[in-house]
């Protein structure tokens, strides 16, 4: 198999860990997969799955890996191992070992523990965003690293920006918060629907726990043709990869 572009990742300029966020360049898929698609889940050709995979790892130098089987919910498996997870968040603290989720609308947030090198990886829906996953994954890097939210550095990779994704009012009253800014409008071309800006929620619940070093792409899945989007593209969207490694000790 060929491909002469090379495989794209977007960074953050507050992470100093390995890390980034795959697009849709880079890869050797085609037709509605075109052209990094990483699940093996969506009907593309597995073997050119697996060289997407490939390449993409080798740009971390194949460390070892852990995944998650995501659950669109707040569990978070605290990992030393390479393997596969339920859950819809990653942390660790051990050397070397690189993290990972999926996503094509939901958004894959990284943090770091710049002080001990500890990370964390998390799939944010809207379901894990009402759930508690920021809150959670937050805690478990507390617990596993000391690390208080303010020392945190978050970076929120691409998804469905707030004047794309419509939702319905049993999601507003899902994600809704006492005490946290609305982050919705309702949709003026649809009565009795509504704009939901999900990365709006994910910032402000990671502001309400304490952390203020955010960064995010600002890059909309559902408006960008480089990303894939399961809102745009429906069961033939492939996925991108939200990763994470915690350094050399």
């Amino acid at each position: 198999m060929g491909g002469s572009v090379p495989t794209e990742l977007i960074t953050a300029p507050v992470l100093v860990s390995p890390h980034g966020f795959t697009t849709r360049r880079g890869g050797v898929s085609t037709g509605p997969y075109r052209s990094l698609n990483l699940s093996p889940g969506v009907g593309d050709d597995p073997d050119r799955v697996a060289e997407n995979r490939r390449r993409v790892l080798a740009l971390f130098g194949h460390p070892p890996l852990a995944e998650l089987d995501q659950e669109h919910g707040a569990r978070v498996a605290v990992v030393r191992a390479p393997g596969r997870y339920p859950g819809d968040a990653l942390v660790t603290d051990r050397p070397g070992l690189l993290l990972r989720v999926s996503a094509a609308d939901c958004y894959p947030v990284l943090l770091e523990d710049p002080a001990t090198g500890a990370v964390a990886a998390a799939h944010a829906g809207w379901r894990g965003v009402a759930a508690g996953v920021m809150e959670n994954v937050v805690g478990a890097l507390a617990e596993v690293a000391g690390a208080p939210p303010d020392r945190l550095a978050v970076a929120i990779g691409p998804g469905i920006c707030g004047g794309c994704y419509q939702v319905g009012p049993e999601v507003i009253a899902a994600v809704a918060r006492p005490g946290l800014p609305e982050t919705w409008r309702p949709d003026p071309r649809d009565q009795g629907r509504y704009l939901l800006d999900l990365q709006a929620a994910i910032v402000a619940r990671l502001r309400s726990l304490g952390v203020t070093r955010i960064w995010a792409s600002n890059r909309c899945t559902f408006e960008d043709e480089e990303l894939f989007s399961y809102r745009r593209q429906g069961p033939k969207s492939g996925r991108m990869w939200g990763l994470i490694q915690r350094g050399a000790a």
